[in-house]
């Protein structure tokens, strides 16, 4: 769906067009230990609270966790994919990361609009990861940018 609204506005050729404040989007997955590697294979993590089963569950997490990075990038695809969407891309973040998610959890994005400029395709969301006992492990804002994608 392309937008067709007015030329002015700033959101011009954006794929969903302009968004409203409040709108909410979520977008959930289950972690794997796949996840794990191919993360460690991007960055060189291999951190031994991601791999080392016996010492993760020896720690304060109690259990193998995945790394922050796989689990804030469920916020990217949430915003590439839904809202705002297609040729989205965070600006800025803010987040703080509350509980640990273990390898096997199902966790929720979340993201709220909060401030949408005219003049730009510019948002700041609200942020967050939700395990599946609804609670919080990850919050904060983010602000985005949203490219037309005309062609």
């Amino acid at each position: 769906m392309t937008n067709t609204s007015d030329q002015s506005d700033g959101w011009a050729g954006t794929v969903r067009g302009k968004p409203g404040v409040g709108q909410v989007a979520e977008r959930a997955r289950t972690t794997r230990m796949g996840d794990i590697e191919a993360f460690s294979g991007i960055t060189g993590d291999h951190n031994p609270l991601h791999y080392d089963r016996a010492l993760a569950e020896s720690t304060v997490f109690g259990k193998l966790i995945v790394q922050g990075g796989v689990t804030s990038g469920l916020l990217n695809a949430c915003v590439a994919e839904v809202l705002p969407g297609p040729g989205t891309v965070f600006l800025s973040c803010d987040w703080k990361f509350l509980k640990a998610v273990g390898v096997d959890e199902t966790i929720t994005a979340r993201v709220e609009v909060l401030t949408v400029r005219d003049d730009k395709p510019v948002c700041t969301l609200k942020t967050a990861i939700l395990n599946e006992a609804g609670d919080i492990c990850l919050e904060g804002t983010a602000a985005t940018f949203t490219v037309p994608l005309m062609r």
